[in-house]
Order: structure tokens, then sequence, then C-alpha cells
């Protein structure tokens, strides 16, 4: 098997599932409980704590576990909107994860006033743009960090800065970004930043919300203590402790991984265009996350082209996994202007840890038969485009 759709979930490391299944096989105690084994998990809960918020350059107490990305999202822009009142006005991007689009929707409807930041050919966002939309009204700016469709690494620093001059915070999903280049809160700038475990190797349903101190947010979950009342409920303490340990073999790695996957993404992206033509590339060429490819292969439909990988076990994506079973053309792919039929023809390819050099190879001597065979059955005259 070849697995090319890291930017849709990792597999879970071995030493991560290890330590989770340690940990459930010996340790039930609640943490809110004042017995012994119900302190040594909160203390275990406290040290992996510690060890996101040093991945993240924050403090512990900034750090609020949650059970997912999507939640974290939610939680910094519906939290920062319900507590600021007076400012009714709320800025995002036009290619940011579902994540953030329904929940902008749902705040329309609620009459908050949106502002969707367009983006250039490269999904570069419009700076300027951003400036003129911008006022003392505005509450909350949140714009991802790197997207998860073609990889491009927004400019944090300027927003933030441009932010701050009209006293509005700012919120990054940096769910792509973590673990795959340096994210560091204090230099950014930012108020409030999401990330998931299992995009770094982690389990699922566990996620993370930095919260600058000192910012004014609303409860998402009403209940109990835990989390300093912002997320009640007993927290989920196996979940919290893969993704603490996924952390910490992140941090031990250091540029390894990154090295590693960037070799081979170059490999990759080098042998598509170089074999097979009509291909062009989608994404900023120098600010991107260098693991995510994203190719349109003209004159064909992406569909058949995954269905045509995976009969050989390779397996690559058509988009957004959380938008996978939705028949319309990806929002990002429309928001760099590109034409319907040539979204439709596009595969995202994403690295990670465990790809190999034979995986790369591999793909290379099976796309280009799958290629050359569908644009011969296809209708479509790729000298058209």
């Amino acid at each position: 098997m070849v697995y090319l759709d890291n930017n849709a979930t990792t597999p879970i490391d071995p030493a991560v599932s290890e330590k989770m299944s340690e940990f459930l096989k010996s340790q039930f105690g609640n943490p809110s409980s004042l017995y012994p084994i119900g302190r040594e998990v909160k203390e275990k809960i406290t040290s992996y704590r510690e060890l996101v918020a040093k991945a993240l350059g924050a403090d512990r107490s900034e750090i609020f576990f949650t059970g997912s990305g999507t939640e974290s999202d939610n939680f910094a822009i519906k939290g920062v909107i319900e507590a600021n009142p007076e400012k009714n006005e709320f800025i995002t991007s036009a290619i940011e994860h579902p994540a953030v689009l329904e929940t902008a929707n749902y705040l329309e409807k609620m009459g908050t006033k949106v502002t969707y930041v367009p983006v250039d050919r490269q999904g570069m966002i419009d700076l300027d743009f951003l400036r003129n939309a911008l006022t003392s009204k505005t509450a909350l700016v949140s714009i991802m960090h790197a997207n998860n469709e073609v990889g491009t690494i927004q400019p944090i620093e300027k927003i933030c800065k441009l932010a701050k001059e009209y006293g509005a915070l700012v919120h990054t999903d940096a769910v792509q970004s973590f673990g795959k280049i340096d994210v560091k809160v204090k230099k950014l700038g930012l108020d409030l930043l999401s990330v998931s475990a299992h995009k770094i190797y982690g389990p699922k349903g566990i996620g993370a919300l930095y919260i600058r101190k000192g910012t004014k947010i609303n409860p998402f979950i009403h209940g109990g203590h835990q989390e300093r009342r912002l997320r009640a409920g007993t927290e989920n303490t196996a979940g919290i402790i893969g993704f603490g340990e996924a952390v910490r073999i992140m941090l031990e790695r250091g540029d390894k991984d990154k090295k590693h996957i960037e070799k081979l993404a170059s490999k990759l992206k080098e042998g598509i265009e170089k074999n097979i033509p009509k291909v062009p590339f989608n994404g900023h060429p120098t600010e991107r996350i260098k693991g995510t490819l994203n190719f349109s292969f003209l004159g064909l439909e992406a569909e058949a082209i995954l269905l045509s990988l995976a009969t050989k076990e390779i397996y690559v994506s058509t988009g957004s996994a959380c938008s996978e079973d939705s028949e319309d053309v990806s929002h990002v792919l429309r928001a760099l202007g590109l034409k319907p039929e040539v979204a439709r023809s596009t595969i995202r390819m994403s690295l990670g840890r465990f790809n190999t050099e034979q995986d790369v190879d591999f793909v290379l001597k099976e796309l280009p038969v799958i290629i050359a065979k569908l644009r011969e059955i296809s209708a479509l005259d790729i000298d058209e485009y």
C-alpha cells in the first residue's frame, strides 16, 4: 500500500498507540477525583499540556484540550464573537476549512457581518483587501496558516499586525502546518490557534486550542470546572496521552521528518511534471507546505484517477477529506480561479513520515500509465486547455 493522503489523516505512530494502550490498561481514574489514582491521571494531563505548550511557544495555562480541530475552530470563533457583542464583524478567507466556513455561515444567520478575503491564483490572500475590510467593529480575523488542499502558507505575522491596528483579535487554523513548519504563537502574534492530533501521527478525536492570556472569550461547553471552565466535561484522557506522545515524538525528531518528506515530495513533483503532459501545479511555488502536491490532470475526472490508483493500492485525494462526499467543485480551487472542468481534474497527494522512496518510485511507474490510458478513452481534448 502507498498512502499519499496524509493531509486527511496520518497513520498513528506505533509509539503513540503503545503509550495509549499502556495507559488504558492500567489507569482509569477520573482526573477530577482527589484520591491518588485520579491525581496521577491529572498529573499526566498536566505534563502533556506542558508539552503541547512548549511546541507552540505558549504557556501551559493557554492550552485547552478539545475534541478535534473542528471543535477548536468553533470554540475560538463563536467564543470570541459571543464575548464581544459590541464588535459584530468577523473576517475570514475564501479558502478556509469547512470548520471555519460553516461557522461563518452560522454567524451570518445570527446577524454577524462576515467578510471573505479573496486569494490569488497561488492561494495567497489579498492583504490590501484585508486592510480595507478591517474596522473598529471587527472582533476577530480567522485566516488558516496553511491550506489543506494546496498547501499555501499565509503571511500570519502581517495579518496580525494589520488586525492589531484596529483592535481585532486573530485566530488561525494551524491543523495543516503544526508539525510541518515552525509554529510559534508569540512570534506569529496570534491570539488563538487550533491544532489536531491525528494530523501529527496521533489519535483522532482530540485537538487543542491556544488562547492567549487575557483574551475575552465565552465558554464553549458549560458544565464542570474542566479546562478552566471554558470546555466542561471529563477529559479524553487516553486521547490527551496520545496527543502528548505524538507531540513529544514530533519535537524529538526535529527537522528529520521535514527533510525526509520534502526530499520525497520534490522527487514526486519533478517526476510527474517530467513524465506527464498537461498537469498544471496548484499552489504557491515557494510559500507552501512542501509535502502537499496538488495537480490538475487536464481532460480527466479526478474520481477516475483516484479509483484507478486505488486498484494499485495507491491512495490519494480529490480534495479536503471533510468535503469528499460533495459533488461540488472544491471551493478552494474555485477561489483560485480554476475553471470547473480543471478543478474536477485535480488530485492532491500529501506525503508523511512513513512514506519511502520506494513509494514514490512506484507511483511514478504507475501514474503515467494510468493517465495515458484514461486520456485515451476520454472524450475531452486536452489540447483545448
